[in-house]
């Protein structure tokens, strides 16, 4: 018996590359860490068309987004499970400037899409907004422990909760051999786990620490508020809010530097106090040097791949691009080149 791909890991990564080639008729086995993939289940799950600090479309948003909604819904037919969370998102304005540039904007068709309404007065007297604000559409929150279990159970024994010892793959006879197992190919799905690989060491990853806090506070809107942090609504009047973004201590747990800056960009957009910091958490997000994710085969080895580097827009990114990497694995399409990690190739 041979199974044509092995996937190592089952973050998002893997979860949506796993799931697209079983739909495309493959046969796959993912092999994923018993602790679970850490850096996908301690995200946020946040998906925001529109973001950064000057507020302009996140790169491909006009493809991402479609293929993001309509990913996800099936999953939750296939799996009976609920884990789309579409919620709009509601950004206030700083100034009169800035509530005039985003009134330009509402005339523009490439943003109307993703715009829902502009105020020009405050939503709440709990918020800090008394220039209004812009609340966006086709945003929302994935909850990615939900969704990841549910694959799980999806995958059943194509699953194998074990740590992946890559010095046990074997070469032989044009094939892959793992623990006594034939596979025509690998890809590797695994986060930063990628970096400690001897086929793809050499890629520029740079991992960011986020940090992000659940806690308890009133006022419960029916959208995500999003200024210098954002505050989701988990229900009975919990908040998840973050993040941080460091280069930094990478190998520590969660830090007071970071709690203490979290609460005080939170103080500076809810009046309301804090009741109750209910859990701390903290993870390292597999970031590329050029924010773009690793796709493609390796240089020398033919039957080699990677899908990885997604870093904090995971949820958003991993829908479209798995199509894509689906795609390119049958042999019908090549890699768009800025994701292709031959872009790299001279560094090896």
């Amino acid at each position: 018996m041979e199974i044509d791909f092995l996937l190592i890991g089952q973050g998002l990564a893997g979860t949506a590359l796993g799931y697209r080639l079983l739909e495309s008729g493959k046969s796959i086995r993912i092999i994923d860490q018993p602790s679970g993939n850490q850096s996908s289940r301690v995200a946020a799950g946040l998906f925001n068309p529109v973001t950064g600090r000057k507020m302009v479309k996140t790169w491909n948003a006009d493809y991402l987004f479609p293929e993001l909604h309509s990913f996800y819904k099936r999953l939750e037919e296939i799996t009976g499970q609920s884990f789309l969370e579409e919620q709009p998102i509601y950004r206030p304005f700083l100034s009169i400037e800035e509530q005039n540039e985003w009134m330009g904007h509402s005339a523009d068709e490439g943003f109307q899409i993703y715009l829902k309404d502009i105020y020009t007065e405050s939503q709440s007297d709990s918020l800090n907004d008394s220039f209004g604000g812009v609340l966006l559409k086709q945003s929302g929150w994935l909850k990615i422990n939900v969704f990841l279990n549910a694959m799980q159970r999806y995958f059943a024994e194509k699953l194998q909760q074990e740590y992946f010892e890559e010095n046990e793959l074997r070469k032989e006879e044009g094939h892959w051999v793992y623990k006594g197992i034939k596979y025509k190919s690998i890809i590797f799905c695994n986060g930063l786990g990628a970096m400690k690989s001897s086929f793809f060491n050499y890629l520029p990853f740079a991992p960011v620490k986020g940090e992000i806090l659940e806690l308890k506070q009133a006022f419960c809107p029916d959208y995500i508020v999003n200024r210098g942090v954002f505050r989701v609504h988990l229900g009975n009047g919990i908040h998840r809010v973050g993040s941080t973004y460091t280069k930094h201590d990478l190998d520590q747990g969660p830090t007071d530097s970071a709690k203490a800056e979290i609460l005080e960009r939170l103080g500076a957009l809810v009046k309301l106090p804090v009741e109750e910091i209910i859990s701390h958490k903290t993870g390292i997000r597999p970031a590329t040097k050029d924010r773009k994710p690793f796709l493609g085969k390796h240089p020398k080895e033919q039957s080699v791949y990677i899908f990885d580097g997604f870093g904090a827009k995971g949820v958003s990114l991993v829908p479209y691009f798995s199509k894509l990497m689906c795609d390119y694995l049958k042999g019908q399409s090549s890699l768009p080149n800025e994701v292709d990690i031959a872009r790299y190739f001279n560094y090896i």
